[in-house]
Parts: structure tokens; sequence; C-alpha cells
């Protein structure tokens, strides 16, 4: 394993997981690597999210074993936090209990760089009718470090504003295509009510639950984690504001307990009509617009992410299929993850569940096909249009000195976003100021930006 400097920020920051994350990854699946499974069969272990995308991906995989009756593949759901947790811890440390994992874009730039991923770009390019030029070309560039390609994009996704078209009917009220934070705000606590939350919004602790969308807000609001000589930002003006703004709108417009409330539990109260609006993934359409999934379906309007100083604040992500240096099985993993990433996958998905449950974001065909077009019109144009909108090398007012857009690519952002978003959920439950929050945030901020020097 390389030992560069930022393969030792990175081990340091796996290290300091929390204790439940090891809980984890101790049970996530005896016999790491995938076990060996019956003679003459190759058991994969694959690590991954328990969003819908993935649920259906788990699903569908008797196609993929039938198509491969040497292979077998032993799914580990987790949820967002704790894989990430597990993931790390292993991958960092080389453990080797998985063959597959599920990483964000965040995580591709930094394991490619300190070879901790297998490099995809030959195998994709040999696996007859992958068509590599068709995946996303800012998700692909995303998972690309010169010239390697080290994941390949299972979905992807910016991020839009969902909203209850009957309950702001019924009020009266009507969102602009590009709505500002102020005026969903006036919406939101205009329609709240004691059965229904007029937003929902994550409060959830983790860097890639509470602020995958905080984050967005901060920079439209003119605010970011460091300015372009490291210099951390975290208690700046800016982003205290939108802190502030944030968390008070929770407060006052939100859903009951926003500390347990990250993607899922946000979805679940949206899609019951227990949420007029919903500001979050894109990539969430497909379970809202599916009545078997949903109340709403059919009845959910979109728009773009609300700004306040900037022209867009969506965000750029996606849950990627990567294979660990360190698994014995990649010939097979590989095996897997083309048949999860490709072109006939989404057809499988579209024909067996819907086609307004398919993987969103991830190739430039899905948009070509006319069952998708059909069923998922009311937000399929709209996120493309979003996704090739954001600009992630300055999504805010000012210039950065890294590429993204709700994660800072370095190591220690992981930590830092988690703590600071611990200090934020004391802001809800009453027993912090969003200023005192802040301010111990702006002290794990400097120590991050200083390992940045």
């Amino acid at each position: 394993m390389q030992t560069n400097s930022r393969t030792k920020r990175w081990l340091v920051s796996a290290a300091v997981l929390s204790a439940s994350a090891m809980a984890v990854s101790g049970c996530a699946g005896a016999g790491g690597g995938g076990g060996g499974g019956e003679e003459g069969t190759t058991t994969l272990t694959l690590a991954t999210v328990n969003n819908p995308q993935m649920k259906d991906m788990e699903e569908l995989k008797g196609e993929f074993e039938a198509e491969h009756p040497d292979i077998k593949v032993n799914f580990i759901q987790m949820e967002e936090n704790d894989l990430r947790d597990a993931v790390t811890k292993d991958v960092a440390t080389q453990g080797g209990q998985y063959d597959i994992v599920t990483v964000g874009s965040y995580e591709v730039p930094i394991w490619g760089q300190n070879d901790w991923l297998v490099d995809l770009s030959d195998l994709a390019a040999d696996t007859e009718g992958y068509d590599v030029d068709d995946l996303l070309a800012p998700v692909r560039e995303a998972l690309t470090v010169d010239d390697q390609l080290f994941a390949v994009p299972f979905y992807a996704e910016s991020s839009f504003l969902m909203y209850n078209k009957q309950i702001l009917s019924d009020a009266g009220i009507t969102l602009s295509d590009h709505p500002t934070w102020q005026e969903v705000a006036e919406a939101a606590k205009a329609v709240h009510s004691d059965d229904v939350a007029g937003i929902c919004l994550r409060g959830k602790p983790g860097w890639g639950e509470l602020f995958a969308p905080l984050t967005t807000v901060v920079q439209t609001f003119g605010g970011n984690w460091f300015d372009e000589d490291w210099n951390a930002q975290v208690n700046s003006p800016e982003f205290t504001e939108a802190v502030q703004f944030y968390t008070d709108l929770v407060k006052e417009a939100g859903q009951a307990d926003p500390v347990s409330s990250g993607f899922t539990e946000c979805l679940n109260l949206f899609g019951q009509g227990k949420a007029a609006m919903w500001y979050d993934a894109t990539s969430a359409a497909g379970s809202v617009e599916s009545p078997e999934l949903s109340t709403i379906a059919g009845n959910v309007g979109y728009t773009h992410a609300p700004v306040v100083e900037t022209e867009e604040s969506g965000w750029l992500w996606a849950w990627n299929l990567a294979i660990p240096k360190t698994s014995k099985k990649q010939e097979a993993a590989w095996e897997f993850v083309s048949w999860a990433t490709s072109k006939d996958y989404i057809k499988l998905v579209g024909e067996e569940l819907g086609w307004s449950r398919v993987p969103p974001g991830s190739r430039e065909s899905t948009y070509e096909i006319p069952e998708y077009q059909e069923e998922a019109g009311a937000f399929a144009g709209l996120t493309r249009e979003i996704m090739t909108s954001v600009n992630p090398t300055q999504p805010g007012v000012d210039p950065q000195p890294w590429v993204g857009i709700q994660y800072v690519t370095i190591p220690e952002f992981q930590d830092l976003g988690n703590q600071v978003s611990q200090e934020i959920a004391e802001v809800f439950a009453g027993r912090a100021t969003v200023e005192e929050a802040l301010a111990a945030g702006q002290k794990l901020g400097e120590e991050a930006g200083a390992a940045q020097k």
C-alpha cells in the first residue's frame, strides 16, 4: 500500500470512525472477500447502501446469476453512514472483506490515487457493448484520475425541489421554475400543519446525510468550507446565515425529529403525503413516481434547486460500483459490475419493475428510451438539465481549490463533515446556538485546512 501523505491522512481519518462502524463491518459477512460458496462457485460480497435502486439491484440479481451459474452475489445493505464507515475502514486498512463496494464520487478519486481500487479502464473498453462513452460525461470525469477509470456509475444525480401539487394548489401557491430559498420558506410555512410538514430537509448527522443538502444551501448563500487558500470559513457570516436559515426553516415548517431524518425518512414522509415539499436527490423521483412505493405518484411537481446568490445550486453525485484491489475475485466482480451498470440492466429494470425506477443519470442512452421518456417525463429531462448545468469547479459565489459541490475532495472532509453535523444536531435539539456549533466547526476546519497547505 502506498504511504504518501494523502494516504496517511486518510488512514488517520479512517481510524477515528465511530465504534458502531466497527460493529457493522465486523458483522457484515463472515469470511470476508466473498467466502467460498459451493464447490465450483465464486461467491462475491457486495457492500452497498440501502437506497431503493440498490434494493432493486438485489431483487434482480437472480437474472445475473441465471446467466452466470458459477457466480453468486451476496448483498450487504447498510444505511448510508454505516456503509461509508464500514467500507472506508475496510478499504483503507486493506481488510479485504468486500469484492465490490458502492462508493461515492467523493471517495473514488482519492482512493484511486491511493491505489486502493482496480483500474477499470481496459476492462470496460474490452467488454463488448459496454460503451464507456455512453456514460454521462460529468459523472465519468469525476471517476477518472490520470485517464484511469476507477469506478463506474450505478446511478447519478443532482438535487431539486419536489412538491405535492395538490397541497400547494389547495393553498393557492405556485412555485417558480428557479425558486429562491426565501420563496420556498414562505410556501412551507403557509402549508405546514400538525399533520403535514411544510418541507422535509435532512437533519440526520453525517457529511453525506445532513451536509449533502446543507452544503448547497451554504454555497448559494455565498459561503463555503474553505477559501482559495484553504483557510476555513465555517464560522463566516455567509456560512452562519445559511445554517441559521436551514435550521430555522426545519424548526418552523419541517418534519418532527429532524435529527432522525435522512434521505430514507424524508422519502417515506414525502411519498406518503406527509410533507408538502422535499429538497433532495433527483434520483428520489423514481420512487415517488412509483405507485408501488408512493401514494402521491403522478401528483408531484419538480423545480430547480432553490437559490439565493447563484444561478444553480444543485449538487452532483453518483453512487458507483468499484472493485477493491484486495479482492481475489476481480474477474468475477467485473462480470457483475459490468452487468449492473450496463444498458441492458437499465432496460431490465424498466421492463421488470417499471420505467420510473430505472437508475437515472448514468448513461446518455437512458434518456433516449421512449418508455422512459413517457413514464419519467415529469423529471427525467429536468434531471439531465440540472446535472449538465451545475459547476463542480465553482458551485458557490467564490472560487474554491477543489472539484466538488456538496463535498470537499480531501481525506479530512469525511471526519470534518461528520463532526460539524453533530454540532448542528445540538442546534436542532435546542442545546446549542448556530454560532456555538460553527465556532466548534471552525476549529476543526482550521485543522483540516492546515493539512492542505
